[in-house]
C-alpha cells in the first residue's frame, strides 16, 4: 500500500461546499487523555474552517463508560450532531430502529470505496447497502510499548520479543520497577488478552475463536499457552495500582515501568512528553512474535437529525473528516493510521512506520469489536481482569469459563 500525497487528491480534498448557513454541531466522542485531546482539535480545526462550528461533547473515560450515554441520548430523543463508535458492530441496532441516518450520498460523491483500505472498514458502516458512518482512523491494539530507561537502570538489553520480556522482569523488579503496567479497567485487561491470543497463539488461532466462535480451539492446547502467558502477564503486572491506560502509559514514559500491552493510541501520549520513538521507547508489534495487526480504529455516526441546517452541516463533517490533510493532521498526532491509502505521512516515527509496513504486507486480522459483539466481548473483559485481581485463580479454570463465553457468543 502506497502513501503519497499528490496534488490532485489535495485539489479534491472537501468535495462539499461551505454550507449556505453555518451552525454549531455537537460532538460526542471519548478522547480526553493530552494525546487524544491534541488529535480531535485538528477535526475541530477542520470542521470549523468550513464556518460551521464543533462544539465538543467529550465524555471523560473509556469507551465503555461513554457509550451508554451516547446511545440513551440518542434513544431519548436528544441526539448529538456526530458521535464516535469503534469500528464494527457497536451500533447495529440503532440503525435497525431508524435512529442513524446514513451518509452515502457523501461516501459516493467522494469515492470512499476507491480510497478507504482496508476494505473491511467501509464494510463496517455498511448496512443493507447504505454507508453509516465515516471511518477516521485504523487503530490496533497488538502493542508492547517499551521503556528504554527502565531496561537501561536495570541493567538489561531492551527485549525484541514477548519472551524475553517476561525474562527480564526479575531484573526490572529488582530495580523498583513494575515490569508490566496495566491500568484497573477491564476493557485494558480483555485488549491485553487478545494481544496475547495474536502474539503468542497467533492470527489464525485469534481468527477461530473470536471471528468463529470456535469453542474447540478456545478450549485447545495452543489456548492453553495463551493462559500461561496471561498468568505471566498476572505476576508481571502485580504492583501497577493506576486505574486509567494512560496512566499506565505514563508509568512507561517516566521509567517506572518496562512496558505496557496497548493500542497505538498510546504513541499520543509519548509524543505530547516529547518522546522519541526507538531512542526513549520502543515498540514490538505483535509482541514481536507474529507481526500482525488489527483493524479497528475510531468511526463517526450520525444520528438523525430534524434540523435541515444541522443535516447539512453533518454531511460537511462527514466529508471533513476524510480530507486528506485532516486524515494526515489528526493521525499523526493521534499515533494511528489513516484509512485512506493515498495520503502523505512523510513525518510517521519509527513505530507507525512499523504499522504501516505490516498494513501494507498484509498481515492483519479483524478488531475484536468487528467479530464479536460487545456483550460477549465484556465478558471476555470481566473475566480476564477477575483472573488477574485473583492470584489463586488457575489457568485452567480461567479456560474453561473462556470457553463457555466463546461458546454462546454472538
Amino acid at each position: 500500500m502506497r502513501y503519497r500525497l499528490s496534488a490532485a487528491v489535495l485539489a479534491a480534498g472537501v468535495a462539499f461546499p461551505l454550507a449556505a448557513q453555518a451552525t454549531d454541531l455537537e460532538v460526542t466522542h471519548w478522547w480526553t487523555s493530552g494525546g487524544e485531546a491534541a488529535a480531535v482539535a485538528e477535526l475541530a480545526k477542520a470542521f470549523d474552517a468550513t464556518g460551521n462550528k464543533w462544539i465538543d461533547g467529550a465524555i471523560a473515560g473509556s469507551g465503555n463508560t461513554a457509550r451508554p450515554v451516547m446511545i440513551s441520548r440518542i434513544t431519548g430523543g436528544d441526539p448529538m450532531g456526530a458521535t464516535q463508535f469503534n469500528h464494527g458492530r457497536q451500533t447495529e441496532e440503532l440503525i435497525e430502529a431508524g435512529l442513524m441516518r446514513d451518509v452515502t450520498k457523501v461516501a459516493e460523491e467522494q469515492g470512499w470505496v476507491d480510497i478507504v483500505k482496508p476494505a473491511s472498514l467501509l464494510d463496517s458502516c455498511t448496512v443493507d447497502g447504505k454507508i453509516y458512518c465515516v471511518p477516521i482512523n485504523i487503530h490496533s491494539w497488538e502493542w508492547l510499548w517499551l521503556s528504554n530507561k527502565a531496561f537501561e537502570d536495570a541493567g538489561v538489553e531492551v527485549p525484541t520479543n514477548w519472551d524475553e520480556f517476561v525474562a527480564a522482569a526479575p531484573a526490572l523488579k529488582e530495580a523498583g520497577k513494575v515490569p508490566l503496567a496495566i491500568g484497573g479497567q477491564p476493557w485494558q485487561a480483555g485488549g491485553a488478552f487478545r494481544v496475547l491470543v495474536t502474539g503468542i497463539g497467533g492470527p489464525d488461532l485469534y481468527e477461530k475463536v473470536y471471528g468463529d466462535k470456535d469453542a474447540d480451539a478456545a478450549g485447545g492446547p495452543e489456548m492453553a499457552k495463551v493462559f500461561d502467558a496471561v498468568e505471566d502477564m498476572r505476576e508481571m503486572s502485580a504492583g501497577s495500582n493506576v486505574q486509567d491506560w494512560n496512566q499506565a502509559t505514563n508509568l512507561v514514559i517516566t521509567g517506572q515501568a518496562g512496558g505496557q500491552i496497548m493500542g497505538d493510541w498510546a504513541q499520543g501520549e509519548f509524543q505530547i512528553a516529547g518522546q522519541v520513538a526507538g531512542e526513549d521507547y520502543s515498540c514490538l508489534p505483535g509482541l514481536g512474535v507474529n507481526e500482525a495487526i488489527s483493524t479497528g480504529g475510531d468511526a463517526f455516526y450520525f444520528p438523525t437529525l430534524d434540523d435541515e441546517t444541522e443535516s447539512a452541516a453533518q454531511l460537511e463533517l462527514a466529508s471533513v473528516m476524510l480530507d486528506p490533510k485532516t486524515q494526515v493532521a489528526f493521525n499523526l498526532k493521534k499515533g494511528s493510521l489513516p484509512v485512506r491509502g493515498d495520503v502523505d505521512l512523510e513525518a510517521a516515527n519509527d513505530c507507525m512506520r512499523k504499522g504501516l509496513d505490516i498494513l501494507a504486507r498484509g498481515d492483519i486480522v479483524s478488531s475484536g469489536e468487528q467479530l464479536m459483539n460487545q456483550d460477549s466481548l465484556n465478558q471476555i473483559n470481566d473475566l480476564i481482569a477477575e483472573f488477574l485481581a485473583t492470584p489463586d485463580m488457575t489457568t485452567e479454570a480461567a479456560q474453561e469459563r473462556f470457553v463457555d463465553i466463546v461458546a454462546s457468543a454472538k
